[in-house]
């Protein structure tokens, strides 16, 4: 499988981002998966890239998130609130996004922001391909709802 990383470093850094809501954390993290990619020839060769790729950057973003958890729930929340003022449409968005679970959320951006194909997001959530299409169409509808309760429709 011929990857091209440049393309793939790019999506990783916008999911990354989406996760951790940092530029400098988002940065961090991805440059770490891709040195620790670089330095594990064994998926490369099995044509599993992309999804070890992603399997790195969520684990990475999990301890990210749990190094600053605590101090940064509070200053997100304030953040959200001063935000919420000057970018309406933006803020309900997200209020919207979080109304989704977790997983919900994670599915969605993988498959549709970074359009990473169904059979990687498989592996990465290790879900059958039947799982994976249950979940994200059941997080389509309910973003939807989400939405259209919001005005966005």
């Amino acid at each position: 499988m011929s990857m091209d990383l440049e393309e793939q470093y790019d999506k990783i850094y916008r999911y990354c981002y989406y996760r951790l809501h940092q530029r400098e954390a988002a940065e961090d993290v991805t440059q770490e998966t891709f040195l620790r990619f670089l330095e594990s020839e064994g998926y490369r060769d099995r044509g599993r890239a992309l999804q070890y790729l992603y399997t790195i950057a969520r684990n990475l973003c999990i301890d990210e998130y749990r190094k600053r958890k605590t101090t940064e729930e509070l200053h997100d929340n304030m953040a959200d609130a001063d935000l919420e003022e000057k970018l309406l449409t933006a803020i309900s968005l997200k209020k919207v996004l979080f109304q989704l679970t977790e997983e919900e959320r994670e599915l969605l951006l993988l498959r549709y922001v970074n359009e990473v194909p169904v059979m990687s997001i498989c592996k990465i959530f290790k879900m059958s391909r039947f799982a994976v299409y249950r979940k994200t169409t059941k997080a389509l509808k309910q973003l939807q709802e989400l939405l259209e309760k919001e005005e966005f429709s």
